[in-house]
């Protein structure tokens, strides 16, 4: 199991980065808000987590141990898996989405794309009286983020196919998050087509 990866930030996308660690190059998926803190050339830390499946192993990356741990008890809920946990981390900063649990907070957690009523009623039953064991603050405020030659829509929707919603949702979305929010970075654009796909579906 790879628990962190320390290395230079050989490259920058809005879903993963990919970092080369003793001449490996590792792709991690992170949310928009970790990796606005990476930058390309400069060394890095993440903590990650790996979920190995028959036909895939993949990382994801966390700037500290309290949105790892977060991630790991979200996949501990019947019917979460990575994509939605990573999801949820991406809509919700950490403190916010464990005072969502702790409040039962129905609506916050149903802005997050995949997750219904009862998928969220679901997850604050089974992780309401696990969230005051995460120990930590995170420091996460949304920076802008890098892009590799692509606009800022063309990254964004890229990300949202990768989170798997269909191509045109996803251009929909971003394109009227984008005409609200003209001056929106680029991690924060992507937060508001996530809470406008959760709030549409």
């Amino acid at each position: 199991m790879i628990a962190s990866i320390r290395g230079s930030v050989v490259d920058i996308a809005l879903d993963h980065a990919v970092l080369e660690a003793a001449g490996v190059g590792y792709r991690v998926n992170a949310t928009p808000a970790t990796l606005a803190t990476l930058h390309r050339g400069s060394e890095a830390t993440l903590l990650t987590t790996m979920i190995v499946r028959e036909d895939s192993q993949t990382l994801y990356g966390f700037p500290d141990k309290e949105s790892r741990e977060l991630f790991e008890l979200l996949l501990t809920v019947t019917g979460v898996g990575p994509r939605i946990a990573m999801a949820t981390l991406a809509v919700h900063e950490p403190d916010a989405l464990r005072t969502a649990l702790a409040d039962s907070d129905i609506g916050a957690l149903t802005r997050v794309p995949g997750i219904g009523k009862r998928g969220a009623e679901r997850m604050v039953v089974e992780l309401r009286d696990k969230v005051d064991a995460v120990v930590g603050r995170a420091g996460s405020a949304a920076v802008p983020g890098s892009g590799a030659g692509n606009s800022m829509r063309d990254q964004i929707v890229e990300a949202l196919i990768g989170l798997g919603f269909p191509t045109k949702q996803a251009e929909e979305a971003t394109d009227a998050v984008l005409a609200q929010q003209p001056e929106a970075t680029t991690s924060i654009a992507l937060r508001s087509a996530l809470a406008y796909l959760g709030k549409s579906r």
